[in-house]
């Protein structure tokens, strides 16, 4: 790996360590204060990765969630992965198949982003110098999380749970604002939830399954609807 080709990914890298860090710590407190050991949260980063998933699935381990279930929401949750990285594969300049499964273990939101738009043909070393950045980021936030946790007052620490939906709608939002079929799809994701929640006819936490699986069905269905933004006047 060339010196400017490293220097180039450390600097794309350092902003996703910086946004990664405060979310893992948040998600550090939550760990400890669910009961589960400094070990498990570290594995549960560090084999996981999978952000805003980790809180789902942190949460559905709290509500009492089988591994079943909390292992196919979490699935479900990031099934975009494959895609992100299938168009990655056809990015790399080197073709051995002995990197991609590193590589596509630390594909992430921010990180497809910022490989989307670098110009020319990726190298392994670009690719997996910035998931470092990410990963260690993530990785040193939920330690520090946990250990901060420790010595918090307990209002503190349970207010760390508004990290689950604040992580949520920063994935959201920009799409909300660009599509009908996302905002309408995302109303009746929430009321079918509810519906079924009030109901109580599924097991604990199956309801975000079907609701994953209805409401991805109907989107997948749907013409594009993107929302026509006024012209300025001058």
């Amino acid at each position: 790996m060339k010196q400017k080709e490293f220097r180039n990914s450390v600097r794309a890298g350092i902003p996703i360590f910086i946004g990664y860090f405060p979310a893992a710590v948040a998600f550090g407190i939550l760990a400890e204060t669910s009961g589960i050991s400094l070990l498990e949260a570290f594995l549960f980063s560090a084999v996981v990765f999978a952000g805003a998933s980790q809180f789902i699935a942190l949460n559905l381990l709290v509500t009492g969630m089988g591994p079943l279930g909390i292992i196919l929401t979490t699935l479900l949750v990031n099934f975009r992965h494959f895609l992100m990285s299938t168009y990655l594969t056809t990015r790399i300049k080197e073709k051995s198949i002995r990197y991609y499964f590193p590589m596509a273990f630390g594909v992430t939101d921010e990180v497809f982003s910022v490989l989307s738009f670098t110009r020319g043909p990726l190298t392994k070393g670009i690719v997996m110098t910035l998931e470092f950045c990410a990963y260690s980021g993530w990785i040193s936030g939920t330690l520090s999380g946990f250990l901060l946790g420790g010595f918090m007052p307990e209002i503190l620490t349970q207010s760390m749970g508004v990290a689950l939906y604040a992580l949520l709608l920063a994935i959201l939002i920009p799409e909300l604002k660009s599509s009908f079929n996302s905002l309408g799809l995302t109303l009746a994701s929430g009321l079918l939830n509810w519906i079924l929640v009030t109901a109580d006819v599924l097991p604990k936490g199956w309801s975000i399954i079907v609701c994953i699986l209805v409401v991805a069905s109907v989107g997948a269905m749907l013409p594009p609807v993107p929302i026509k933004k006024e012209k300025a006047h001058g």
